[in-house]
């Protein structure tokens, strides 16, 4: 219980305790990943902790005092973003007393979020993805699982933790589509290109069986102990092949997300298709996702506009 864990901390009084296990009770109950249960336990515990010390409980927090709060964590270097997370995670753990009648009303709904700066994960251009996907050989087992795992999170925009929960089955080679399972338990199928594809099979018939030795390990990708990889390993890899290309540095898995979703827009796909494809709940984190420089926009119009 990650909730149980965030109130370790002998300065929180019992009515937080109490509080902070009903609100863990409600995230496993609507499916949270395990690492949103860990973050909001950190984020709200922190409040737990900042109000225990004035002797408050939950019920007796109002609006002023999480502005209160918010500034405390600006004061302490907290960026924007991160104020900005834990103030998300304040309402929903307000909304879920609200819901078990705990409390009366959602403090949190009247405080504003701060505007946080958007900094958007580099795009690799085409040719860029290109010569980062070619240039990974296919001479061992775990270079056979890199090119796969790389052209598979590129050919279908895969978050992090997408690739690495994968699991063998999930690619249907007759119908070219992957089903994956997303943030909040969400399923989608999605279609695969054919070097993703050939990526794949290969790795299948000659990279993972050297992996997987004796484990009945069901994912999909493994590491060279035979196990499922983490999401820290993919970002590890795919940084050695970033290096390996000869291509400038700060580029994340996320990026080859991002890349996918850049790629589609200037090829004349619409929003809405692509909110399907990465799995957004709304459109506006799509725009977020797809938004272009100045500079091309630019570029685009005097291209394009007869008039320009």
């Amino acid at each position: 219980m990650y909730m149980r864990e965030a109130t370790r901390e002998p300065a929180l009084s019992e009515p937080w305790r109490e509080a902070l296990r009903t609100f863990d009770r409600d995230l496993a109950v609507r499916s949270a990943a395990e690492s949103t249960r860990r973050a909001y336990a950190n984020d709200v515990g922190q409040l737990a902790a900042w109000a225990s010390g004035m002797a408050k409980d939950p019920e007796s927090l109002r609006h002023r005092d999480l502005r209160r709060f918010a500034a405390s964590l600006s004061n302490r270097g907290i960026s924007k973003a991160g104020v900005a997370r834990k103030l998300a995670a304040i309402r929903s753990f307000y909304a879920a007393l609200l819901r078990t009648g705990d409390v009366s009303a959602n403090p949190a709904d009247l405080v504003a979020t701060p505007k946080r700066d958007r900094k958007l994960p580099r795009v690799l251009s085409r040719e860029e993805m290109q010569m980062l996907l070619d240039r990974i050989p296919t001479r061992t087992p775990l270079e056979m699982r890199d090119r796969a795992m790389l052209e598979l999170a590129y050919s279908c925009g895969l978050r992090c933790e997408e690739i690495v929960n994968l699991d063998l089955g999930a690619l249907d080679f007759d119908s070219e589509q992957l089903r994956v399972l997303g943030k909040g338990q969400k399923e989608r199928v999605l279609p695969v290109g054919e070097p993703a594809q050939r990526a794949v099979e290969r790795y299948l018939a000659r990279g993972r069986t050297a992996l997987a030795a004796e484990r009945r390990e069901p994912a999909l990708f493994l590491s060279k102990s035979g196990r499922r990889l983490s999401p820290s390993d993919v970002a590890r890899r795919l940084s050695l092949w970033i290096r390996t290309a000869a291509l400038a540095a700060g580029v994340s898995p996320h990026s080859l997300r991002h890349s996918f979703a850049t790629h589609l827009l200037e090829g004349g796909a619409d929003l809405r298709t692509i909110q399907e494809l990465l799995g957004h709940s709304s459109i506006s984190t799509t725009q977020i996702y797809t938004r272009v420089d100045a500079g091309r926009l630019r570029e685009q119009y005097a291209g394009t506009h007869p008039r320009a």
